[in-house]
């Protein structure tokens, strides 16, 4: 048997609001398969960004267990977070998160720079990653001199660089037209085709909830449902 790519029994987050305790996860259980397409779905404030930061690394649960390739990152160190985030993820953030003085490819190779690699090979492949994503040509646009979808695409371009098992997506075609979202869609799927890629999303737009083979919807921090809806298998 195979084991998962990424694996989650009873993560639990809980913030304190003053002096209230707010749970915004509870008792989440789901495992998640290489080369997998799904989203987590569900209405503003259901847990969906909270789950995501936590099967990211980007935080940590209050309890609960979470292995990344059959490994208990639950009770790594933050170096040791880091490491596993910088090697086997890719994120893409709503806000892009692109660093505005840098140009396109030096956005990109970033992502490389961080892991000790030589320059000429971070230059290469943030270009390679690039073309990738339909953007051969403007390497050394700024984003201030890009479209809202163009930073989008150098942020996805950013999140594959490394050749992660999983990307995970928070809200990408928020501030998108439908046209433009669309497109990002067409990417995601083109690259999931070609490289082979796992993405998770966190959505509540039916553009991505509609069109994602795997659903699971939460409501106050609640996972409700998971399901493939029959032909959606990718």
């Amino acid at each position: 048997m195979s084991v998962p790519l990424l694996a989650a029994r009873g993560l639990t987050r809980i913030y304190a609001s003053g002096q209230e305790r707010v749970v915004g996860v509870r008792e989440a259980t789901l495992s998640f398969a290489a080369g997998e397409l799904a989203v987590l779905a569900g209405p503003s404030g259901s847990g969906k960004t909270t789950l995501l930061n936590l099967l990211g690394l980007l935080d940590r649960p209050d309890a609960g267990r979470l292995e990344l390739l059959g490994e208990d990152v639950s009770t790594l160190d933050d170096r040791g977070r880091a490491r596993l985030r910088r090697e086997k993820l890719g994120f893409v953030f709503q806000s892009h998160q692109l660093v505005p003085v840098l140009s396109a490819e030096e956005n990109v190779a970033l992502a490389l720079w961080i892991r000790g690699l030589p320059e000429v090979d971070c230059r290469t492949r943030a270009r390679a990653a690039l073309a990738s994503v339909g953007l051969s040509g403007m390497e050394g646009r700024r984003p201030d001199a890009m479209s809202g979808g163009q930073r989008q695409r150098v942020a996805v371009a950013r999140a594959i660089v490394g050749e992660p098992a999983l990307v995970l997506a928070d809200e990408p075609t928020a501030s998108l037209d439908s046209e433009t979202a669309a497109r990002l869609l067409d990417l995601f799927d083109a690259l999931h085709a070609e490289k082979g890629i796992a993405f998770l999303f966190s959505s509540h737009d039916p553009r991505i909830v509609e069109r994602v083979p795997r659903r699971i919807r939460l409501v106050d921090g609640l996972i409700v449902s998971d399901e493939t809806p029959a032909g959606g298998a990718s």
